[in-house]
């Protein structure tokens, strides 16, 4: 696990050498073990290394045979063992043991085809110097991120935006259009960045770059072909294919450890990882809501299996102190909450292992959202006409913040206006109401989804919501978090859910096995029975819950957000009585605005960091 940088254009050689050394050090956290650079008249190609594999001879970049070709990699193969066996057959000369030489030696022999064979989390470019072109690709996933700027002058690529900010030719400037999907989906949608002219290349896509012109292709696609099986082959299957994957991501030439919930994901993975350290967070004080603390159950299955627990507490004053540490690591506006519990759970876990299995991605394969099933009190109401529910809709619209207004608005919807993802923060007009004028140009909401919902129009309703989630939540919600909190530290992080062979199970298991009779994940929770106890398989899913809503009700955290929202630089953005409205309507009780209120503080926090200061953020001396 790494961190690369690098850029085309026609700067002089030694100036070159110096720039992508820059470049290379704003990410240094990724890869804090070594370094590596290659530059000519055409490229600079910069590399930051966590050792991980062949710890002594996988430094980059690396070169084939001839030394035409030249890799910048991050992330992990994890067949790279067997590819290499193939390729020593055909007549190729190693010098490494590592998977990145691999990846070269497989370019050389199958061209662009070689990202169909990889299996295992990936962001990598290859410098021709032959034909002066640049190859690079993302894992079908997009568990390693890819960002890259493209302007007629200059393009550059890079596992993190920040490692641009270095180079002289980049023009630091504000995209306006990202603001409003953002504050609907508490993410930047793909593929445009919250900076102008800096772009993601999607998950499962490979990109050609030579003569300042970019062709990107798809080589991977979710297809979704649910089969007959029984519930027995099902089970069968999810559990054989699960621990070869676990298998597959504890190669390592250090230490495995694993994050651990109480839910049942994380539980399964440590339950056949047999790893010896497992690390939890949870949230100290008077918390009365379920789930806001997870360590005494996950401690209770590390006793059950006789495994090393470690835990931490975080306090009210430990989540607002690092919030501009984590929006800074973001590299872009980021408001999932649980970003700053992942943060200090990969602050304690690094201190004792380099690499940690984590469970991110069960849900998305395995149905275990509970948006993914329609709500018991939905039915009946279900069955009365779409028209009069749909007229309903539009008098709810109409109507104050009330209980049930909702449901009659949700009841009334069509699947893409209803459904956006897990986080649907607030709607246009909502948006709207909040944003200057300037502001409001950004894309409906519908805009984003409508595209992807029209790929699987002829899917049933629970597979086109786990295939938007495959598209936008997963990628760009749950793995950019995963990846930046926990190369913040300096830590691996490895996913035995999301693995291209565990799809191909998860793809086929039959519709009536993935939610059976209200149960999310059933299929998964059956396979899980068989090696945890049922009181974690059969747990209901909590998700990663941050208390604060119920801080901000406090005086000192109300005030730190009031003074946030009341500073000069937010009239660019918001209409101030509006944010207000929003912070004393939650405050008095009248109504629970705290998603909306974080979304919008932790914009703030990020622009202050990146337009205002234009400077790193200290961290807590206790960090």
């Amino acid at each position: 696990m790494c961190g690369f940088a690098g850029f085309v254009d026609n700067m002089p050689v030694s100036q070159k050498d110096k720039v992508i050394r820059e470049m290379a050090d704003t990410i240094i956290h990724r890869g804090p073990d070594g370094e590596g650079y290659f530059t000519d008249d055409k490229v600079a190609m910069g590399f930051r290394r966590l050792s991980i594999i062949d710890l002594s001879l996988g430094n980059q970049p690396l070169f084939n045979e001839d030394e035409s070709l030249v890799i910048n990699f991050n992330g992990e193969i994890y067949n790279y063992k067997e590819i290499r066996e193939e390729l020593v057959s055909k007549g190729h000369v190693f010098k490494t043991n590592s998977d990145t030489e691999v990846i070269i030696h497989g370019f050389e022999e199958y061209g662009t085809d070689i990202v169909e064979k990889l299996r295992g989390m990936f962001g990598f470019v290859i410098w021709n110097r032959k034909t002066n072109e640049l190859f690079g690709a993302r894992d079908p996933f997009g568990i390693k991120p890819f960002y890259y700027y493209d302007t007629p002058e200059l393009f550059m690529y890079g596992s993190e935006i920040k490692s641009f900010l270095p180079h002289p030719g980049f023009k630091k400037e504000l995209n306006k259009k990202a603001l409003k999907t953002y504050l609907m989906f508490q993410y930047s949608v793909p593929t445009e960045s919250f900076f102008e002219h800096v772009y993601k290349l999607n998950p499962g896509h490979f990109f050609v770059y030579k003569d300042g012109k970019m062709d990107i292709h798809q080589y991977f696609k979710i297809e979704y072909r649910n089969n007959d099986d029984t519930l027995e082959e099902a089970v069968d299957k999810i559990n054989n294919i699960m621990k070869e994957s676990i298998e597959y991501h504890k190669i390592s030439d250090v230490e495995v450890g694993s994050f651990l919930s109480s839910g049942v994901d994380s539980s399964y993975i440590v339950a056949n990882a047999n790893v010896d350290k497992a690390f939890t967070v949870g949230f100290a004080g008077n918390i009365t809501a379920p789930g806001f603390n997870e360590i005494a159950d996950a401690k209770g299955l590390c006793d059950i299996l006789g495994m090393k627990h470690q835990q931490k507490d975080i306090t009210p004053e430990m989540f607002f102190d690092i919030l501009p540490t984590v929006q800074y690591h973001s590299d872009e506006p980021h408001a999932n909450l649980s970003a700053v519990p992942l943060y200090y759970l990969a602050n304690m876990a690094r201190k004792e292992v380099k690499v940690v299995l984590s469970g991110e991605g069960a849900d998305e394969l395995f149905g275990g959202y509970y948006e993914y099933e329609t709500p018991k009190e939905y039915e009946k109401y279900m069955k009365l006409p779409y028209g009069f529910r749909r007229f309903m809709k539009g008098v709810a619209e109409k109507m104050p913040k009330m209980k049930g207004r909702h449901f009659l608005i949700r009841a009334g919807s069509k699947l893409e206006e209803s459904y956006i993802g897990q986080a649907f923060i607030m709607n246009n007009e909502e948006a709207d109401l909040l944003l200057k004028p300037e502001y409001k140009e950004g894309k409906k909401y519908q805009q984003v989804t409508r595209p992807i919902y029209d790929e699987v129009s002829d899917k049933p309703e629970l597979l086109q919501k786990m295939y938007m989630d495959m598209h936008l939540w997963m990628p760009y919600d749950i793995l950019l978090k995963a990846d930046k909190m926990t190369m913040a530290n300096s830590l691996e992080l490895r996913v035995p859910f999301l693995d291209k062979e565990v799809f191909k199970v998860s793809e086929q298991i039959p519709l009536k096995y993935i939610i059976h009779d209200y149960t999310t994940k059933y299929a998964f929770r059956m396979a899980a029975d068989k090696t945890i106890p049922e009181e974690w398989s059969k747990r209901k899913k909590l998700g990663f819950l941050v208390p604060f809503k119920d801080w901000i009700k406090e005086e000192k955290w109300y005030a730190q957000v009031k003074e946030m929202f009341e500073k000069d630089f937010v009239d660019e953005f918001f209409n101030k009585e509006e944010l207000m409205h929003l912070l004393e309507e939650h405050k008095s009780g009248r109504w629970n605005n705290g998603r909306k209120i974080y979304t919008v503080y932790a914009f703030l926090i990020w622009y202050e960091i990146y337009f205002v200061k234009n400077e790193v953020p200290k961290k807590p001396s206790y960090v």
